[in-house]
């Protein structure tokens, strides 16, 4: 009898990897999702394809249209806008109820994940942060850490959904960015003041992290040619 890992099912994999290429913009937006040629680039079957896709357009990354099939959600500094009103509304509320309710495993877990954040990103070269994918993933991880404490699960995974829907804009202005911004300093103010449990500082830190980001953001897709 193998006592190995099970894999993961098909279909979480095929959710993963498509989930990853759109955040990279392998898949740019407005791109038509044809389930034929999705089938020779994942090497799987219609049926897992078909319900990555309606998961992802659950999660905001996809638009499906009965006529015209699935294609990338469109991106515009309006939408990103939009992402980012609601980010600020839920977040917020996942973080003071776990700056309420965290205990001291949630406290070490915060540290943790900024730690290995912070690793990776004193190993990337100077100049504009690269957002590569094990930074990007280390982030995340970061931030969700910071609210996982929220006792609602459907508020953490609005919070997870959202914060991917922000992570394609990231990575696609990434590309255009020339100066530098450090968010190390910005991230370790946010831990300090959360484990600190001053909710009304690690709030008003978390908030200017999102908005800054936000202004970043919209200056570069707007100075593009549309």
């Amino acid at each position: 009898m193998s006592t190995g890992t099970v894999p993961p099912p098909l279909v979480e994999v095929t959710i993963a990897r498509l989930r990853q290429d759109l955040l990279s913009n392998v898949h740019q937006a407005g791109d038509k999702l044809k389930v034929d040629h999705l089938r020779e680039q994942y090497g799987c079957s219609s049926s897992p394809l078909r319900e990555a896709l309606n998961r992802l357009t659950y999660e905001g990354l996809v638009i499906a249209d009965e006529r015209r099939g699935f294609r990338v959600a469109a991106m515009s500094v309006e939408d990103f806008n939009d992402i980012t009103r609601l980010r600020l509304i839920l977040d917020m509320q996942a973080l003071e109820e776990s700056i309420e309710r965290g205990g001291d495993e949630w406290e070490a877990q915060a540290i943790a994940s900024f730690y290995r954040l912070q690793k990776v990103e004193e190993r990337l070269p100077d100049g504009p942060l690269v957002l590569n994918s094990e930074w990007s993933m280390l982030h995340k991880s970061f931030h969700m850490t910071l609210l996982s404490a929220t006792t609602s699960p459907r508020l953490l995974q609005s919070c997870s959904n959202l914060f991917d829907q922000a992570e394609r804009y990231r990575r696609f202005s990434a590309a255009h960015r020339t100066q530098s911004r450090s968010k190390s300093g910005e991230h370790e103010a946010i831990l300090n003041a959360t484990i600190g449990r001053d909710k009304d500082e690690a709030v008003a830190l978390l908030t200017h992290h999102i908005t800054r980001t936000q202004r970043d953001i919209a200056a570069i897709i707007g100075s593009l040619p549309s």
